[in-house]
C-alpha cells in the first residue's frame, strides 16, 4: 500500500459546510450563473414574451449588449470546466468521497440554470410543438410541427418543421401533457422540459453511484465524471434534452436487474426506450444481467425471451392505457433525415459524392450518403450481435457502453449530447488511465467549442492548458508495485460472461442479479467487481469512508448482501 500524506486524510469531511461550500460549491455556482445571464442575450426564445422585457431587449439588439452576452457564455463556461476539474482533482486523489456532498454541490451548479433561456439548442421548443400536434389530434409519426399554425414563432428550429418527431410515444404523452399545461407559453413549456430532464438527471446521481459500486468503481468518482461534469449542465440542464430522461431511466434500470430485480429493470428500461426508441438497445443487456452468472447460450436465450415479453407487456399497456399504436418504429430512422458533418457515414459519403459531382460524374450525393450509411450500419448491427452473443469477459454495463459508443459512431447523425449516452455508464465501469485522459480532453473540447459557439470564438488552446494543469503526475496515481493483483491478472485475458473470476472456486449462482459483482466470497481478499475492471483503474487499495458509500449500501443490502463499510474498494486513478 503507498503512503499517503496524513495531511490529506479526507479534507473534505472535516471541512465546515460553509468552508466545503466557499471551495467547491461556489465556482461552479458563479460560473452557471455567468452563462444564465448571457443565456438573456444569446440564448434561445421565442419571437413573443420575455424579448420585450426592457433588459433582455438590450442584451439581444445592441452591439454592446450581444459581446457581453457572448462573453458571459464564454467565460461561464471556461469557469464551470475549472470549477469541475478542481472537484475532480480533490475526487480522484481520494480528498472528497462524500456523495451526498457532492448532490449539494451539482444542485448548486444547476439552480442557476433552470430559469435561464436554453442555450446550445433549441429541441425544446420542438417538444412543445409536438405536443401541441398530439393535443390537436396530429400524428406527429407522420406529420412535422409546420403542420400547426405558429409553429416559427413559438421558437422551434426550422431544421426540424417538416420532421416526423424522432421520440416515443411515452415522452409525447409528457408533451402532450406540458402543452395542455402551459397553454400557448413556449417559454413556460421549456422550463417544464427542463424539469422533466432534471428527473433523468436526478435518476442519474442517485443510481449511478449504486452501479459504479456493484462494478468496483469508487462511487464519487463515477458521479463526478457522469454526472457532474459540464456537458451534462450545459445539454441535459440548459439544453433540456429528454436523452437524460432516457439514459437516467436506463440505469436506473440496470441497477435494479443487477440487484436482482429482473422485471422492474426491464420495465425501466422500457419506459427508456418509450422516451427515444434508440434506449431499445439496452434491453439484450439487460437480459444478460438477467441470466446471470456464468450461464450458457440457451439461459441467455430465455432471459432474452422474458426480456422482450416483458418490455412488450409495458409497450401494450402504455399504449391501452393513453392511447398510441406502433408509429414509434417509424421514429426509428427519423434521424437520418437530417445531415450532419459530425457522423463518420455521413461525412465520408457527403464528402465521396462532392468529389464526385467536382470530376464531372453527375450529383451522386444522396447515393453514396445512403451507400455509407448502410455499410455503417450493417457494422453497426455486427458489433451489437457480437456484444449479444460473446459477451465473455465483459461486464453487461461495459457491453452497452460498447453498444452505444459502436451505434454513434456508425450511425447515420451525431449530436454532441450523444456523448452523453455513454460517459455517465463508463464512468460507473471504469476507464483505464489513457482513456480517462482522453475523456477529460473530450469533455474540455466539447465544452470550450460549446460555450464559444454564439461567439465562434473556441478557447480551445486555454481549455487544454487549465486540462493539463489538473492532470495529476504519474506518481501520483500510481501503485508502488507495478504487479497486477492475481484477480486482475486472471481475468484480464479471459473473463466471465457478467465478470466473475475464473480463479474463484464458487462462481455466482446463476439469477444472483449481479451482472459486475457476484455474492463476497469472505476467501477472497480482492473485492466483488474488480476482475472487471481493467487492472490500470486499479489503484492502492484504501480504506473506504463510511460516508462514500452512503448510496450503495442500500443498494447491496437490497440484493441480500453483506457489506463491510471498511472493505477496500479500487479507485479510479490517473496513471500510465
Amino acid at each position: 500500500m503507498s503512503a499517503v500524506d496524513p495531511r490529506d486524510d479526507d479534507l473534505a469531511l472535516s471541512d465546515s459546510g460553509l468552508a466545503f461550500t466557499l471551495r467547491y460549491a461556489v465556482p461552479g455556482l458563479v460560473a452557471t450563473l455567468v452563462m444564465a445571464i448571457g443565456a438573456l442575450g444569446v440564448g434561445w426564445l421565442p419571437l413573443e414574451g420575455l424579448t420585450d422585457v426592457p433588459l433582455v431587449h438590450t442584451l439581444r439588439t445592441t452591439d454592446l449588449g450581444t459581446l457581453v452576452s457572448r462573453a458571459s457564455v464564454i467565460l461561464g463556461g471556461a469557469l464551470l470546466l475549472q470549477a469541475w476539474l478542481v472537484v475532480g482533482s480533490d475526487v480522484l486523489a481520494g480528498h472528497l468521497r462524500d456523495v451526498r456532498r457532492l448532490w449539494w454541490v451539482l444542485a448548486l451548479w444547476i439552480a442557476p440554470l433552470l430559469l435561464a433561456p436554453p442555450l446550445f439548442s433549441r429541441d425544446a421548443y420542438s417538444y412543445f410543438a409536438q405536443g401541441k400536434l398530439v393535443l390537436g389530434g396530429v400524428d406527429p409519426y407522420l406529420n412535422g410541427v409546420s403542420s400547426i399554425p405558429g409553429w416559427f414563432r413559438d421558437g422551434v428550429d426550422p431544421m426540424w418543421s417538416q420532421t416526423p418527431t424522432p421520440y416515443g410515444p411515452l415522452f409525447l404523452t409528457l408533451s402532450r401533457g406540458v402543452a395542455a399545461l402551459v397553454g400557448d407559453n413556449p417559454y413556460l413549456a421549456v422550463i417544464a422540459f427542463r424539469l422533466i430532464a432534471l428527473a433523468g438527471v436526478a435518476m442519474l446521481a442517485i443510481y449511478l453511484p449504486r452501479l459504479a459500486f456493484h462494478c468496483g468503481i469508487d462511487a464519487s468518482k463515477a458521479l463526478w465524471l457522469g454526472v457532474m461534469n459540464p456537458l451534462v449542465l450545459m445539454h441535459f440542464v440548459s439544453g433540456a434534452h429528454n436523452d437524460a430522461l432516457m439514459i437516467g431511466l436506463i440505469t436506473a434500470g440496470l441497477v435494479l436487474a443487477i440487484e436482482g430485480r429482473g422485471v422492474s429493470g426491464v420495465v425501466l428500461v422500457t419506459l427508456g426506450s418509450m422516451v427515444k426508441p434508440i434506449g431499445l438497445l439496452a434491453l439484450p443487456f439487460v437480459g444478460l444481467i438477467w441470466a446471470g452468472t456464468r450461464d450458457g447460450m440457451r439461459e441467455r436465450i430465455v432471459a432474452w425471451v422474458k426480456s422482450a415479453g416483458v418490455a412488450a407487456v409495458t409497450y401494450g399497456s402504455f399504449a391501452i392505457a393513453v392511447g398510441g399504436g406502433l408509429g414509434w418504429i417509424r421514429a426509428l430512422t427519423t434521424p437520418g433525415e437530417v445531415r450532419t458533418w459530425l457522423s463518420p457515414a455521413t461525412a465520408l459519403g457527403l464528402a465521396s459524392g462532392n468529389l464526385l459531382s467536382w470530376l464531372g460524374l453527375g450529383d451522386p450525393v444522396d447515393v453514396t450518403v445512403a451507400l455509407f450509411r448502410g455499410i455503417g450500419m450493417l457494422i453497426a448491427v455486427g458489433v451489437l450481435a457480437w456484444l449479444c452473443l460473446k459477451p465473455e469477459g465483459r461486464s453487461a454495463p461495459r457491453s452497452l457502453v460498447l453498444a452505444f459508443l459502436a451505434v454513434i459512431a456508425l450511425g447515420p447523425v451525431v449530436q454532441p449530447w450523444y456523448l452523453l449516452w455513454v460517459l455517465p455508464l463508463a464512468a460507473a465501469t471504469g476507464l483505464s488511465p489513457r482513456e480517462l485522459r482522453v475523456v477529460l480532453l473530450l469533455v474540455a473540447g466539447f465544452t470550450c467549442t460549446g460555450s464559444g459557439r454564439p461567439a465562434r470564438r473556441p478557447t480551445a488552446c486555454s481549455s487544454s492548458a487549465t486540462v493539463s494543469r489538473w492532470l495529476p503526475p504519474r506518481s501520483r496515481w500510481s501503485s508502488r508495485s507495478r504487479r497486477r493483483p492475481a484477480s486482475a491478472r486472471c481475468c484480464s485475458g479471459i473473463r466471465s460472461t457478467m465478470g466473475s473470476c475464473p480463479t474463484t472456486r464458487r462462481p455466482p449462482r446463476a439469477g444472483s442479479g449481479s451482472s459486475c459483482a457476484g455474492r463476497p466470497d469472505p476467501r477472497r481478499r480482492t473485492p466483488p467487481g474488480s476482475e472487471l475492471v481493467d487492472a490500470d483503474l486499479l489503484a492502492p487499495a484504501h480504506e473506504q469512508h463510511p460516508a462514500a458509500d452512503a448510496v450503495a449500501r442500500p443498494a447491496a443490502h437490497s440484493a441480500g448482501q453483506h457489506v463491510d463499510r471498511h472493505r477496500e474498494v479500487p479507485r479510479l486513478r490517473l496513471g500510465e
